[in-house]
């Protein structure tokens, strides 16, 4: 019986060992995220002097909302910020709903000579391209059609990036889906539309939810395009708002605190809206090849 008690205490304490191990674990993740946010808030409501104290003020003793004045009253900030939610909204609208049609059309039909593993590459491949590579030939189109400076010419960029990546995205969902279910609906007398619009697109949710939120990031923290596309305050975003805030001569950090919190908001807000679809559509087929 020594024996045996000796061994349930081993295990035991080698249980409690694992458990505490991943707990730290967890601790360290959530401090090393959530950090730089914190920082980046507690900054935006301190006078300039108490950002580069010596030792930091770790909570703002003397809170000012002297920046946000600065960022969103005497500065186009919220302007700079509606445009990259338009910009966004409709990047993200236009990529999900055509990724998702040509994802259920790779996932679902048959091609010959094994032509859908080539679409599915040179889809993919357009990805694999640095954005970098495309800025000239996209200013040229784009001043060629007379639409610099304008928020159609950003969402038809970023879709033409995002776009692969809902595309895959919801090829991997739609081929995790039985299709069984349309097959039965199209046996009942519904068409293939009607069975994709029906049966698939239900239950297809969560791989939605997970496509958009990607485009929403991707389309919101975009700087490169929007930096060449984009000339005039009245048509720039919000990551290019904030970096016009360090100049020659100075660094606005508190202009730049305050509104890369507010920048903050809007994707965790969406993200809390449809985490429930969100980590279902990752752990599925959205995270498959």
């Amino acid at each position: 019986m020594g024996i045996v008690s000796k061994i349930h205490v081993r295990s035991r304490f080698r249980e409690m060992l694992v458990r505490l191990s991943a707990y730290v674990t967890i601790v360290v993740a959530l401090v090393a995220t959530l950090f730089p946010i914190y920082w980046i808030a507690a900054n935006s409501f301190k006078f300039d002097i108490d950002i580069f104290a010596v030792p930091p003020e770790w909570v703002p003793r003397n809170p000012t909302l002297k920046h946000y004045d600065e960022a969103f009253i005497q500065r186009p900030f919220l302007r700079y910020a509606l445009n990259s939610f338009l910009v966004a909204v409709g990047t993200t609208i236009v990529s999900v709903c055509f990724g998702t049609m040509a994802g259920y059309a790779l996932a679902r039909f048959s091609y010959p000579w094994q032509w859908r593993r080539q679409i599915s590459f040179w889809i993919l491949s357009t990805r694999m391209m640095p954005p970098i590579v495309s800025i000239i030939p996209l200013y040229l189109f784009f001043n060629y059609f007379d639409m610099l400076n304008t928020k159609s010419a950003l969402i038809i960029a970023y879709t033409a990036f995002n776009l692969p990546f809902a595309t895959w995205m919801m090829k991997s969902y739609f081929q995790d889906l039985p299709v069984e279910l349309e097959e039965a609906a199209m046996v009942d007398g519904d068409t293939r539309w009607g069975a994709f619009l029906h049966v698939a697109l239900p239950l297809a949710r969560p791989g939605l939810a997970a496509t958009a939120i990607f485009c929403l990031i991707i389309s919101w923290n975009e700087f490169l395009l929007s930096l060449i596309i984009t000339l005039t305050e009245q048509s720039q975003t919000l990551p290019i708002g904030i970096a016009g805030r360090v100049t020659q001569y100075n660094t606005y950090w508190g202009e730049i605190s305050a509104a890369g919190f507010m920048a903050c908001v809007p994707i965790v807000v969406f993200a809390f809206i449809v985490q429930k679809h969100l980590v279902r559509g990752l752990s599925l087929g959205a995270v498959k090849g």
